[in-house]
């Protein structure tokens, strides 16, 4: 999605800037404005063409967001400007259509890169759990895949190594780093009947472990799931956003409709008051809070899980905004 995402804003930027800099000049040159329709044709109905596909779809349904708005202004000011192909005196806005696109689409390639930004400390807390494990069977060690070891396998865990799964130590000392899931800054010891964590460093001991837990269930496995779920779970100010777009979509074409109204009933040309319509919904374009809103959710979740903050949900990202205080133990452990 990321190179999908990239692939579209290059060749909207590249089509827009002709663009742009032909309609700053003001110019009425056929030829030119021939130009503009074409490249602005390419990058509103090719690179863009998902927006209107997607207003296409809720507007069947009698639904709307941000991207029924983006179809709405660069459809009518494309609209708008094609009869000024073949006259002079009519004024075109393909510079507006294409350029509105071509932000929109620069805004979907930053939230997909923060997307896959995000993602990564997702893989980073995957690739911590070990491929294989050394199973132990009446007294002889093998190497198995992880995949393959069971609830109540006896499993050896040597100095050095990563703790395979969840279990009890059955046997053997050792100190283990836990700081990936406490936080707690010194290796802690671990004997005869102790919880240790899949995926923890075992320090210069070596012990005998029973599997409590495998897979999915797991403590690591948890905590991928939690980081997953808050990257994608909609925060109440997402909710908002989404209600404020339901009708902020429709009361802005009604804007516009009485703006095309009150220009015709002034006595003025319908031409103008097409114009002025067009300008309503182009200035109601810009969708910060659309496109804000769940970008900042993934850099926020994506950033603290690199520096081993795992935040449980969304709310919990937005509730931390307003936090004063944060309380440490002696050994440095929230």
């Amino acid at each position: 999605r990321l190179e999908l995402a990239r692939k579209r804003l290059v060749q909207a930027a590249v089509l827009t800037a002709p663009v742009m800099i032909s309609g700053m000049l003001m110019h009425r040159s056929p030829a030119l404005r021939l130009m503009e329709l074409a490249l602005s044709s390419f990058v509103v109905f090719g690179s863009g063409g998902e927006i209107f596909k997607k207003a296409w779809a809720l507007a069947k349904q009698r639904e709307a967001n941000m991207d029924s708005l983006i179809a709405m202004g660069a459809g009518a000011a494309y609209l708008y400007s094609l009869p000024g192909v073949l006259r002079r005196h009519h004024h075109v806005y393909f510079e507006s259509a294409a350029g509105i696109v071509a932000f929109v689409l620069l805004g979907r390639y930053l939230e997909e890169r923060a997307k896959g930004r995000a993602s990564e400390a997702i893989r980073k807390l995957i690739e911590l759990q070990p491929e294989t494990a050394v199973r132990l069977r009446r007294g002889v060690e093998e190497v198995v895949p992880i995949d393959e070891v069971q609830v109540g396998d006896l499993l050896r865990v040597r100095p050095g190594d990563r703790v395979p799964t969840d279990g009890i130590v059955e046997d053997g000392r050792s100190a283990v780093d836990e700081s990936l899931v406490t936080g707690e800054s010194l290796p802690v010891a671990k004997s005869a009947g102790d919880a240790v964590i899949g995926g923890c460093i075992n320090g210069t001991g070596s012990f005998t472990l029973r599997t409590t837990a495998v897979g999915g269930d797991t403590v690591l496995s948890g905590i991928v799931k939690m980081v997953d779920h808050a990257q994608s779970a909609k925060l109440p100010v997402q909710k908002l956003a989404d209600r404020i777009s339901a009708r902020f979509v429709p009361a802005v074409g009604a804007v516009a409709g009485l703006t095309f109204g009150g220009w015709l009933l002034a006595g003025h040309p319908a031409a103008r008051a097409l114009s002025h319509a067009v300008a309503v919904l182009l200035i109601a374009c810009p969708c910060a809070l659309g496109l804000a809103t769940p970008t900042a959710i993934m850099v926020g979740t994506g950033q603290a899980a690199r520096r081993g903050i795992y935040i449980r949900n969304g709310e919990a990202l937005e509730t931390s905004s307003k936090l004063t205080t944060l309380v440490f133990d002696k050994t440095g452990t929230i």
